[in-house]
């Protein structure tokens, strides 16, 4: 089938791509957030299905911008299965959302890629990014 928006049917398979990611326990709470997100207007979750079986999803952001002209868009997850990687479909996944960033104006893409991920940086290089050193993060306490 290919690319296409995710629903929230998709959670148990998108929850599975998420543990291969080192997110585990997503299964208690994956319903909500995949609901949420696809009711936010500036958010797309998509997946790529093969053989009615997902088996790689991204979620890309588009953020708008007050002192810039163009907006940017934000990757915040990216997962192809472990078992089928390197068959371009995570290479079509980007190229699509390029697409649709181009479509919403945005002059860049980031994503923040953790560290350890070697073969990810790889990716993202021969996808045309470039890697920008400065990354800040505030842990926030959980709100009860």
């Amino acid at each position: 089938m290919g690319i296409r928006k995710a629903n929230v049917e998709d959670w148990k398979q998108i929850s599975l791509l998420l543990n291969q990611l080192d997110y585990r326990d997503t299964e208690q709470f994956i319903k909500v957030k995949i609901e949420t997100l696809l009711m936010d207007t500036n958010e797309e979750l998509l997946v790529f299905e093969e053989d009615k079986k997902v088996i790689a999803l991204i979620s890309i952001h588009f953020i708008p911008q007050l002192a810039v002209k163009g907006d940017f868009a934000r990757i915040s997850y990216f997962a192809v299965d472990t078992n089928i990687r390197n068959k371009g479909i995570g290479r079509k996944i980007e190229e699509y959302c390029t697409d649709l960033a181009i479509k919403r104006n945005c002059d860049r893409i980031e994503v923040h890629c953790h560290s350890k991920r070697i073969d990810a940086h790889r990716f993202y290089l021969r996808q045309g990014f470039t890697e920008s050193p400065k990354y800040f993060i505030k842990m926030l306490p959980p709100s009860n």
